[in-house]
């Protein structure tokens, strides 16, 4: 473990949680488990919890590295074996219960100290190599740094854009008559669609199944595709988009729109609609999942699900079955539905007639693993505390005739270690920009009340 190029980084037990196998993604650097990382896993692993599946997996991990090593081989730090400028680094086990008098700042009590504790010591006992701590934890980065500790940082290996402003928003707003700007194409007709074709010059850095719109009140396209210098899009209409309706729902600005035009479209297989709280993101969703469900008969069933904190534990104690025990969790869609038939005469009749003729089904994130959801429109709600593989998970369920569609708020994550640029919801609509299946929208405005709007804008 010489050089002073390399650098030690003392893994926190949440970067094992979140990804497993993020041992290998340090390189030609040298990876130390401290005893309490490990202690912490063994304890998770017993749990009824989504995550002890992440703390097993991390646990057969390091006994296939360490399996025929020796102790003194495990407290040197054993290769980890993978070349080719891949992971040709090193990992060891510190045990941190007995570090040399003098080296602790805090004491042993909790696990977060002793962890930051063996990081000291070997930033004093190692001057050849950075010792860096990685954690997910942010008031443990605090403390540490506090402490003293030079170098720690967050575990974002999964994470590709560095900040939340260039993420993606799933449409391009050109400015003045993007035909002014254009001149002459060429032009074909397929059906009733009208196809034209473009230099990629005119719209560099366009992709696959982006919104093109100007400040025009006529023009509206999306990109179909890019090839040998060309770009083809289909023209949608600003017009013809704005009077589309999905039961009974019609968009009420250009966002929406867009929105409806990708959830409406049964050729596009994943839908990512983010916005701010109140932008229509879940109304637009449950309207086009009846359009489709019920009066145009594409898919056979509506499943809605989303990450509920703590569900493991709860679902368990609250009465009835699943559907039932998720019904706290998913107030926001029966809040939705009932916005959907607020005219009908008897409202509570009409509820109860459409979830049995859309069959609408409230599940756990928890119990999809393992599943093949086949000719179903999957709503995935409140998306932005999902890490990229819970979100992995989901997408990997749908089968043959589904189309998933995952909303959420990345202004409003309840999760103790995601932040926006880390969120599973920020990794799929950049993963996904350039499928041909999929479309991602950002809804700009909100639309649910003028004391919403008001205070999305100024709180």
């Amino acid at each position: 473990m010489d050089g002073y190029d390399r650098k030690r980084f003392i893994l926190d037990t949440n970067v094992l949680l979140h990804e497993p196998l993020s041992i290998y993604s340090f390189k030609e650097h040298d990876v130390v488990i401290p005893m309490t990382v490990l202690e912490e896993l063994d304890r998770i692993k017993d749990r009824q919890k989504d995550v002890s599946r992440d703390a097993r997996v991390a646990i057969r991990t390091l006994e296939d590295i360490f399996h025929d090593a020796t102790p003194e081989q495990i407290i040197a730090g054993v290769p980890l074996g993978l070349k080719d400028d891949e992971a040709s680094g090193r990992i060891a086990i510190i045990s941190d219960r007995h570090l040399p008098e003098g080296y602790a700042v805090f004491t042993d009590d909790e696990a977060d100290n002793r962890i930051i504790n063996t990081a000291l010591y070997l930033q004093k006992q190692h001057g050849d190599s950075k010792a860096v701590l990685v954690t997910k934890d942010i008031n443990m980065r605090l403390k540490a740094k506090g402490a003293g500790l030079e170098h720690v940082e967050d575990y974002r290996s999964d994470q590709l854009v560095d900040d939340i402003r260039l993420l993606s928003k799933g449409f391009c707003h050109l400015e003045d008559s993007f035909w002014d700007r254009v001149g002459e194409c060429e032009s074909a007709t397929h059906g009733r669609e009208v196809i034209h074709t473009v230099s990629d010059e005119l719209l560099p850095g366009a992709h696959i199944n982006q919104y093109l719109i100007d400040d025009t009140d006529d023009f509206a396209g999306r990109v179909l595709d890019k090839d040998n210098g060309q770009l083809r899009f289909v023209d949608l209409g600003r017009e013809r988009m704005m009077g589309r309706k999905a039961w009974g729902i019609q968009p009420k600005n250009i966002y929406q729109a867009m929105a409806l035009d990708a959830l409406l479209d049964p050729h596009i297989e994943m839908v990512i609609l983010t916005g701010p709280a109140g932008c229509g993101k879940t109304l637009l969703a449950m309207a086009s999942a009846l359009e489709m469900t019920i009066e145009k008969g594409i898919y056979d069933r509506v499943i809605v699900t989303r990450n509920t904190p703590e569900i493991a534990e709860s679902i368990g104690f609250l009465p009835g079955s699943e559907e039932e025990k998720m019904a706290p969790w998913l107030a926001a869609i029966t809040d939705t539905l009932e916005v959907l038939h607020k005219q009908d005469e008897c409202m509570d009749g009409s509820l109860s007639y459409i979830m049995g003729k859309a069959n609408i089904q409230f599940k756990s994130v928890n119990f999809m693993r393992g599943r093949s959801i086949q000719n179903t429109f999957v709503l995935l709600d409140e998306c932005q505390n999902l890490t990229a593989s819970q979100l992995k998970t989901i997408i990997t369920r749908c089968g043959e005739g589904t189309k998933l569609v995952c909303s959420g708020n990345l202004a409003q994550i309840d999760s103790n270690y995601l932040t926006p640029v880390t969120s599973g919801l920020t990794y799929i609509v950049e993963r996904f920009k350039d499928f041909e299946g999929s479309a991602n929208v950002y809804l700009n405005g909100v639309m649910r009340s003028r004391l919403a709007s008001f205070a999305e804008e100024n709180l």
